[in-house]
């Protein structure tokens, strides 16, 4: 009887043992601090287990699905993208997943160029192929709901950081995108739009334009003045910027001539306004530097020969010819004295 009743309390010891160790005890396989688990949109309970087998992510996976099957985890599979603690015990592990409690994903907006920038950002943080993505955001039905063509779509996107769990929808993303830009377009920029007699998205494209000209914030009302000035006089804006989108080589440094040939709506040499849509997203800043321009008579811009970010103006072409010239010295000085070889002495 004594004998018996040890090795029950034994059996019962162990047992404890094991629960303490299921709540309390380290399940993880992994090293670094935390692991992602990226679980598709209809995956089944042995999908699961293949990604967490091939990437290591358990010590015992036939724990786990000890544990699992006990709590009904493989009847109530939920996409997602989960955060993992390293030394996470068996039981948090599964109720995260068997709740769908997803960790959410930063999608990071600085500076996109094309729509396919940013259905390549998108595809590569969330679930979404950027393909699909694409195919969604530029189907006729979408873009007429939004009030959009596929040139001014790139309009809706103010960076900024936006959440959203992994597995969100092209809608969804759209949507979020579309009400920080409605929020953003309050009756203040609405107002300050129309006394520039531009629309929101026109504002934007100006924008774009500055933004590609300048990092040098306190100059940006100054160089979106010389645009606004442009338009009043019908004169083309000839913004380089633009010339690299419509030729889609944004490496170039220098446009020359035969640049400036390329046949392209967004090519402000050629053709006169604004180009049909912004050639980047804006910073809301610059956004605010088109809306509140300097008041200014300057027609014409150049970079700063001290090579600092910052620019040359002129009211004249003359005087910017004059310019010119002194940043190009300055330019070839610089050049020759970078590709001199190094003197190593004699």
């Amino acid at each position: 009887m004594k004998k018996t009743l040890i090795i029950l309390l034994a059996v019962a010891a162990i047992g404890l043992l094991v629960v303490l160790w299921l709540f309390s005890g380290s399940a993880t396989g992994f090293s670094k601090k935390t692991y992602y688990l990226e679980i598709p949109t209809g995956s089944t309970y042995e999908d699961v287990l293949a990604i967490m087998k091939k990437d290591t992510v358990l010590k015992s996976p036939s724990l786990f699905s000890f544990v699992a099957n006990r709590l009904d985890y493989p009847e109530k599979i939920k996409a997602g993208r989960y955060a993992l603690s390293k030394g996470s015990s068996l039981l948090t592990i599964v109720r995260k997943l068997r709740n769908g409690q997803q960790d959410p994903v930063n999608l990071v907006i600085n500076k996109l160029r094309t729509r396919e920038d940013f259905a390549s950002l998108v595809g590569r943080k969330l679930e979404i192929d950027s393909a699909a993505f694409m195919q969604y955001v530029l189907n006729p039905d979408s873009l007429k709901h939004w009030g959009l063509d596929t040139n001014t779509l790139i309009s809706t996107v103010i960076p900024d950081t936006y959440t959203y769990f992994w597995n969100t929808t092209p809608a969804r993303v759209m949507e979020k995108l579309l009400a920080a830009r409605k929020n953003f377009w309050n009756d203040t920029r609405k107002q300050q739009a129309a006394k520039l007699g531009l629309t929101p998205e026109q504002v934007i494209t100006l924008a774009s334009i500055v933004e590609e000209e300048t990092n040098n914030n306190p100059e940006k009302d100054t160089i979106a003045s010389v645009y606004l000035n442009r338009l009043k006089i019908n004169m083309r804006l000839g913004a380089d910027p633009t010339v690299k989108f419509a030729l889609k080589d944004f490496s170039l440094r220098r446009i020359y001539n035969k640049h400036l040939a390329v046949e392209s709506p967004f090519n402000t040499y050629r053709v006169a306004g604004l180009p049909p849509g912004p050639i980047c997203t804006p910073q809301q800043v610059t956004i605010d530097a088109v809306l509140n321009p300097a008041t200014t008579k300057y027609l014409y811009f150049v970079a700063s020969p001290k090579f600092d970010g910052t620019h040359i103006f002129a009211e004249n072409y003359q005087q910017h010819l004059a310019n010119a010239r002194v940043y190009q010295k300055a330019l070839d000085i610089y050049l020759k004295k970078k590709n001199q070889p190094e003197d190593t002495g004699s």
